[in-house]
C-alpha cells in the first residue's frame, strides 16, 4: 500500500525489435506480471493484441503513441514506469511512449539475460546492448531513471525482486515528497534558530507549508467536551498505547483532547506529515507534552516532528516512504564512552512505539520537567531501542545557495544501556566523525531522522536521479 490504502500502480512497457524473436517476450512478460501481482502492486499495460508483435510488446512509434494514450488515461494511478527488455528493444518506440505520456514519474529500466548457450537467431536477445540505446535516448530527451542493479537480469530473479521493491520505495519517495503537505503547527521556537526553513524552497519541490497557530489547536482541544464518545476513543488509545502511572491518569484527557483536536486539524487539512511548537509554549498555555500524540501520528506513519522544524518533519517523511515504516527524529547528542563511531541520538519523548519496538510508559518531559513542574510537562513517551540496522537522513534549506541539500546513510542500532531519559537510540556509524565535520561544516541542524532497515541507496536514487537536491551520501 502507499498512501491512503492506495496501492503502487506501475505503467509497464516490454519492448522488442525487428529481427529478433519477439515471441520471446511471452514468458518474460507472464512472469512480471505474476510478481506484481503476488507483491500486491497494480499495473497498467497495452492490451496482449494492441500492437502488430503481440504480447503487448512495444517497437515502433505507433506502438509507442498507443501506449502513451493509455498512461495519459491513468496519469493520476501510475506511480511509475517500469521498462522491460526481452530482447534488443527499438528505442524509438519505447522514448515515444514515456516523452509523449509525459508523466514525469521515476522510470527503471531492466534487460534481460542471454543464455549462452541459445545465441542463435531464434533465441538471443541482445537486451545488453539494447538497455544502452534506450538508456541512451531518456539521457538525450533529459528524461531521468533509474537502473536494475545488475545490467542484465533475469526477471524472475532475487536481484530483481530486490530492485523492483527499491523501485518501489523510489516511487513513494518522488511521489510523496512532490505533493507534499507538511503542517506547521505553532511558530519555530525562540530558542531554536537552528529550526529555521525556507517555505519558498519547499514549494519548488512540491512541498506545500499549511500553517496553523498554536493558539488555534489548543482552543480545539478546550472545547471538546469531557463526555465526548471521540475523546474517550482517544483516552482509550493512549493507555493502550504507553503505560501510564497511576499518579497522572487524570492528565490523559488533557493529552486526549490535545490529540483529538490535532488529529482533527490533520484530517481536515490533508497533511501528510506535521512538525509541532512543542518547546515550550504548549507546556505553559495548555498544561501537557505533546510527544505521545506525536509519538503515535509517527507510529501511523504520518510523521511529527518537534520543535517545528520542517525540514525535519519532511526528512522524516522521505524515510517512512522509503521504508513503510515509522520514522523518528532525534538528535546526534552524546558521544558513547570511548568509540569515536557510537553516538546517543535521543529526543525528549517522541518516538514511534514500532521503532522503539520495546514496551514504553508516559512520564513528565526530563529537561523542562526541572523548570516547568512535572504536571504541566507530562506526557513524554520513555524508551530505549531495540538493536538493529537503521537508515538516517537530513534534508535542510540553504538559502545563500539556492538550494536544497541532504545527507543520507546507514548505521547500527545497539542494545547498549545509557542512563538518560526520554528515547534513547544509542547508535554505531562508520567514520562518525567525519559526518560530524560535514554536518557542522555545512550548517545542517542537530536533529537527524531515522528508520530501521537499510534503504539509504532507495533516498539516494530518488534524490540524485528525480528531486535534484544536493546530496551527500556518508560512507
Amino acid at each position: 500500500m502507499y498512501k491512503n490504502g492506495k496501492k503502487l500502480c506501475f505503467g509497464l512497457i516490454i519492448g522488442t525489435r525487428a529481427y529478433f524473436n519477439s515471441a520471446l517476450a511471452k514468458d518474460v512478460k507472464a512472469s512480471l506480471l505474476k510478481t506484481l501481482d503476488e507483491k500486491g502492486y497494480d499495473y497498467v499495460i497495452l492490451p496482449e493484441d494492441a500492437t502488430p508483435t503481440g504480447s503487448s510488446t512495444i517497437e515502433t512509434v505507433e506502438d509507442g503513441l498507443k501506449c502513451a494514450a493509455l498512461f495519459r488515461q491513468h496519469r493520476d494511478e501510475i506511480d511509475g514506469i517500469i521498462v522491460c527488455l526481452p530482447n534488443f528493444g527499438f528505442e524509438v518506440g519505447i522514448i515515444n511512449a514515456i516523452n509523449t505520456a509525459d508523466l514525469r514519474v521515476p522510470v527503471l529500466v531492466q534487460a534481460c539475460d542471454d543464455s549462452n548457450d541459445k545465441v542463435d537467431l531464434d533465441h538471443r536477445r541482445d537486451a545488453f546492448c539494447g538497455k544502452i540505446s534506450v538508456c541512451n535516448n531518456l539521457y538525450q530527451y533529459g528524461i531521468p531513471f533509474s537502473l536494475t542493479t545488475l545490467h542484465t537480469c533475469a526477471i524472475d530473479s532475487e536481484s530483481f525482486l530486490r530492485d523492483l521493491d527499491k523501485f518501489a520505495g523510489v516511487c513513494r519517495v518522488v511521489g510523496g515528497l512532490r505533493h507534499c503537505r507538511l503542517g506547521q503547527i505553532g511558530t519555530r521556537p525562540l530558542g531554536f534558530n537552528t529550526c529555521r526553513a525556507s517555505e519558498k524552497l519547499l514549494q519548488r519541490s512540491g512541498i506545500t507549508v499549511v500553517p496553523a497557530d498554536l493558539s488555534e489547536i489548543i482552543f480545539a482541544a478546550k472545547k471538546i467536551d469531557d463526555n465526548d464518545p471521540a475523546l474517550k476513543a482517544k483516552m482509550d488509545s493512549i493507555c493502550d498505547y504507553a503505560t501510564v502511572p497511576p499518579a497522572y491518569k487524570d492528565k490523559v484527557i488533557r493529552l486526549g483532547k490535545f490529540g483529538l483536536a490535532v488529529e482533527n486539524w490533520i484530517e481536515e487539512n490533508h497533511v501528510d506529515a506535521v512538525a509541532i511548537q512543542c518547546w515550550d509554549s504548549l507546556e505553559k498555555n495548555y498544561g501537557c507534552a505533546p510527544c505521545v500524540v506525536m509519538s503515535m501520528l509517527s507510529d501511523r506513519l504520518i510523521p511529527s516532528a518537534c520543535e517545528t522544524d520542517l525540514t525535519g518533519a519532511v526528512s522524516m517523511y522521505a524515510l517512512a516512504l522509503a521504508a513503510g515504516t515509522p520514522s523518528v527524529l532525534a538528535d546526534w547528542n552524546n558521544n558513547f564512552a570511548d568509540d569515536r563511531n557510537m553516538c546517543v541520538c535521543t529526543h525528549c519523548g517522541n518516538f514511534a512505539k514500532k521503532f522503539i519496538k520495546n514496551d514504553i510508559h508516559l512520564a513528565p518531559l526530563g529537561v523542562l520537567g526541572r523548570t516547568l513542574g512535572k504536571i504541566d510537562t507530562f506526557g513524554a513517551v520513555d524508551g530505549d531501542v531495540t538493536a538493529g540496522p537503521f537508515t538516517f537522513f537530513r534534508i535542510s534549506t540553504d538559502d545563500p545557495e539556492g538550494e536544497i541539500k541532504a545527507y543520507v546513510g546507514e548505521g547500527e542500532l545497539t542494545n547498549d544501556e545509557y542512563g538518560m531519559d526520554g528515547c534513547i537510540a544509542v547508535t554505531k556509524v562508520d567514520n562518525l566523525q567525519k559526518l560530524m565535520k560535514h554536518i557542522c561544516r555545512n550548517g545542517f541542524e542537530h536533529h537527524v531522522a531515522m528508520v530501521r532497515g537499510d534503504v539509504a541507496d532507495v533516498i539516494e536514487d530518488a534524490v540524485n536521479n528525480y528531486l535534484g537536491w544536493n546530496l551527500y551520501v556518508h560512507e
